[in-house]
């Protein structure tokens, strides 16, 4: 009987664990910036899937696109320039992908690991961030640096200035 109870408790813990998990729709209002000392400025078109719990993060999961052509410096001439095959080859590759592969609690909020897919060429990265959730509003924030010349962008010459400062405010809505 003991092992029968057992058994039933662990059924009913799992069900509770997978209704905890939540998909998330992105919602309007995001922003994803760059700051680089070639350029700066925004890219603004983006969907994904999320599933999150901040209670049981390594149950998470993150895929999430941008469209390069949606690019913007503030400058159409750098703009024309970052979407031409010497830098994002918009054309070509017109997807920047992010596929996550696990997901932790830190000291400060969370990590998620996972392969970011820039210009055809793939690359694992970690990037932290934070999730906010006050009511019915609910925010992803988190700050991270792409070397750009581990995607062959650009002219690379091995200094701080290959990397790119990224920024990203995922405003998201739970999926009912």
């Amino acid at each position: 009987m003991k092992k029968y109870l057992t058994v039933v408790s662990l059924l009913i813990l799992n069900a509770y664990v997978f209704a905890a998990i939540r998909d998330w729709r992105i919602a309007e209002g995001y922003q994803i910036r760059f700051d680089g000392k070639y350029a700066h400025g925004s890219f603004h078109k983006m969907e994904g899937k999320i599933r999150f719990d901040p209670s049981q993060p390594e149950q998470s999961r993150f895929e999430v696109s941008v469209d390069v052509a949606s690019i913007d410096t503030g400058i159409e001439l750098k703009n024309k320039h970052a979407r031409s095959d010497k830098w994002f080859d918009a054309e070509k590759y017109p997807r920047i992908r992010f596929l996550s592969t696990s997901v932790s609690r830190t000291d400060t909020g969370f990590v998620v690991h996972g392969e970011l897919e820039l210009k055809g060429i793939k690359r694992e990265i970690a990037i932290p961030f934070a999730f906010r959730s006050e009511g019915d509003r609910h925010l992803f924030y988190g700050k991270f640096k792409v070397n750009r010349g581990d995607f062959g962008i650009g002219k690379v010459n091995g200094k701080e200035s290959d990397s790119t400062a990224v920024e990203v405010s995922v405003p998201v809505l739970t999926l009912e």
